[in-house]
C-alpha cells in the first residue's frame, strides 16, 4: 500500500474510533441506565430485620381517611391543594401538616440509585404508595453532590458553594453550604434526607435569593418545584407550570416572594423545567412541560413524597 493510502487508513480509523468513543461518552452520561444500588423493599426489609416502623402506630379502628379532588386527611395527614394564578403562571400548593415526620419521605426511580436510572414522578408515586408528590433534585443528572436518603449515604462528593437542603430526623429543614460540612457530618447531625439542587429560597423567613444574583437562572421564568417549611411539621410543596401560552413561569426571586407570602421559614428550589410534577391522589394535577409543544412528564431520578 503507498504511503499516502496508509496515511489515510490510519486516519480514517483514528477518527471513527474518536467518534465511536465520543458517542460511547454522551451515551454513558445521557442514556446508559448504571444501578449502583437496588433498594429492598420497606416491608420486606423490616420483617427481615426484626425492625418496627418508625410511623406511628395506628389503632385498629382508625377512621378512613377522608379524601377529595383537593384535599386528604386522616389521624396523622392533613393536605390541602390550593390553586393560584400569579405572574401570569399557574401555581399548585399542597398545604400538608403531619403528626409525625416519618411521613415525609423520598423515593428513588425504579427502586434504585444509580445514573440515568430513571421514571416520571407518577410512576415513582404510585409505585410506593404515595398520596402526594413532587419531582426531587435529580440527583442522577449530576455527578457530585450529596445525596442521603432515609439516613442512608449515597454520594458523598460535594460541590464548592453548593446550596444543599437538609431534612432532619425531628422533620425540620436547613440549607446547607456543601464546602463547610461533609455529608458525614450532616448523617451524625441527623440528616435524614439531602437534596442537591438550589438554590434556597427562604432562610429564617426572608427572601435567599436577589433579583441580581443566579444570572440565567433566576433571571428566566420556568416551571418551578420547591419544598418549604411554615413551623414544625408544617410543609408546603408547590409547582409553577410555565414555557407555555396559558402559564409563564416564574423567576427564582418570584418563587421565593410566593413562599414567603404563605410563611414560608425555609424554602428550597428542586428540580424544574420538565421536571416539575405535582401528583396528588392518583393524578398529575399540573402540565408539565419542557418546550411548551407537548405536555407530558419528564422521567426523572426520584420523588419527594407524603405516604403511609
Amino acid at each position: 500500500m503507498p504511503l499516502f493510502q496508509k496515511g489515510w487508513f490510519w486516519g480514517l480509523a483514528y477518527g471513527l474510533l474518536l467518534a465511536g468513543f465520543t458517542l460511547y461518552v454522551v451515551l454513558d452520561t445521557f442514556v446508559i441506565s448504571r444501578v449502583y444500588t437496588v433498594l429492598p423493599q420497606a416491608q420486606a426489609e423490616e420483617a427481615a430485620s426484626g425492625e418496627e416502623s418508625s410511623l406511628p402506630a395506628r389503632e385498629e379502628e382508625a377512621a378512613a381517611p377522608v379524601v377529595t379532588g383537593d384535599s386528604y386527611e386522616d389521624e396523622n395527614i392533613r393536605i390541602q391543594i390550593t390553586r393560584y394564578r400569579e405572574y401570569d403562571t399557574d401555581l399548585y400548593v399542597a398545604d400538608v401538616v403531619l403528626s409525625s415526620p416519618a411521613y415525609l419521605k423520598t423515593a428513588f426511580a425504579q427502586n434504585a440509585y444509580g445514573r440515568n436510572v430513571t421514571a416520571p414522578t407518577s410512576e415513582t408515586a404510585q409505585a410506593v404508595g404515595a398520596i402526594l408528590a413532587v419531582n426531587g433534585d435529580y440527583y442522577g443528572a449530576q455527578q457530585a453532590g450529596y445525596v442521603i436518603r432515609g439516613g442512608v449515604l449515597y454520594r458523598e462528593s460535594a460541590r464548592q458553594d453548593q446550596e444543599d437542603l437538609v431534612l432532619y430526623e425531628d422533620g425540620s429543614l436547613g440549607i446547607i453550604r456543601e464546602g463547610e460540612v461533609s455529608a458525614r457530618q450532616l448523617l451524625e447531625q441527623g440528616a435524614r434526607e439531602v437534596f442537591s439542587f438550589g438554590p434556597a429560597l427562604v432562610e429564617d423567613g426572608e427572601i435567599a435569593v436577589t433579583r441580581e444574583e443566579e444570572v440565567g437562572r433566576a433571571r428566566q421564568s420556568n416551571p418551578r418545584t420547591a419544598l418549604a417549611e411554615v413551623e414544625p411539621l408544617h410543609y408546603l410543596f408547590v409547582v409553577a407550570d410555565g414555557r407555555t401560552e396559558e402559564s409563564e413561569g416564574l423567576t427564582l426571586y418570584e418563587l421565593a416572594e410566593f413562599l414567603q407570602s404563605l410563611g414560608a421559614q425555609t424554602a428550597y428550589n428542586l428540580d424544574g423545567g420538565g421536571s416539575s410534577t405535582f401528583y396528588f391522589n392518583g393524578q398529575v394535577l399540573n402540565r408539565p412541560t419542557t418546550s411548551g409543544d407537548t405536555i407530558r412528564e419528564r422521567s426523572v431520578s426520584d420523588i419527594v413524597y407524603i405516604g403511609l
